[in-house]
């Protein structure tokens, strides 16, 4: 299989939520992803796969990581959601870093990028696809606990915020992720230490 079989465009949130609620390994939180620069990977017309960089979620983000005020968020982007089909993936080597530095290619002909900033879940993935697009390393996120809601039927739900004090539940040990971030803008310094000892690479993901 080429990759001149593929065609890459501008797509909706609802397009991307075709693709990540069917295969994206984190499809039961994908409900209320976050849309912005959106663009689908084709196959013959159809949709294969979907990557969307979106702003920094909370302006906390760029304080911490690059001590910039929360006036300063312009240029700042996540890699916040990459998915493909899994056929196509697996039938074509390095599909998904191909697919991701074309994409890097058009948000930059589309708006001013002066870092990006993605995350590899490590109970899912080494974060593969950014190393091969050049991305640096820096760790894994802090240690941090979430608040699971106790619901009627005995299931728990995530909370996302607001006061936990009285509410029945459990706190829960959230997944510690790795950090990769593609700097453009150089007048920029990472505050996170960088380390050369990034994890081992594993399938692309």
């Amino acid at each position: 299989m080429s990759k001149s079989e593929f065609v890459i465009k501008k797509i909706s949130k609802q397009s991307c939520a075709s693709i990540l609620l069917k295969y994206h390994y984190l499809k039961d939180f994908s409900k209320g992803f976050k849309s912005g620069f959106n663009y689908g990977l084709f196959k013959e017309e159809s949709l294969v796969g979907c990557v969307i960089y979106s702003g920094f979620p909370v302006p906390e983000l760029a304080q911490g990581m690059l001590g910039l005020a929360r006036n300063e968020q312009k240029g700042l982007f996540e890699l916040s959601r990459l998915c493909l089909h899994p056929d196509v993936q697996s039938s074509e080597h390095n599909l998904a870093s191909w697919f991701v530095s074309k994409t890097i290619k058009l948000l930059r002909k589309e708006t001013e990028v002066r870092v990006i900033l993605s995350y590899a879940d490590s109970d899912f993935h080494q974060g593969v696809v950014y190393r091969a697009c050049n991305f640096s390393y820096y760790g894994l996120t802090t240690v941090k606990k979430d608040f699971w809601i106790a619901q009627d039927d005995g299931a728990y739900v995530k909370h996302s915020r607001g006061k936990t004090k009285g509410v029945l539940g459990e706190w829960r040990n959230r997944t510690r992720k790795h950090r990769f971030v593609l700097i453009f803008d150089k007048t920029l310094k990472i505050l996170w230490a960088e380390t050369k000892s990034t994890p081992p690479p594993t399938i692309e993901g």
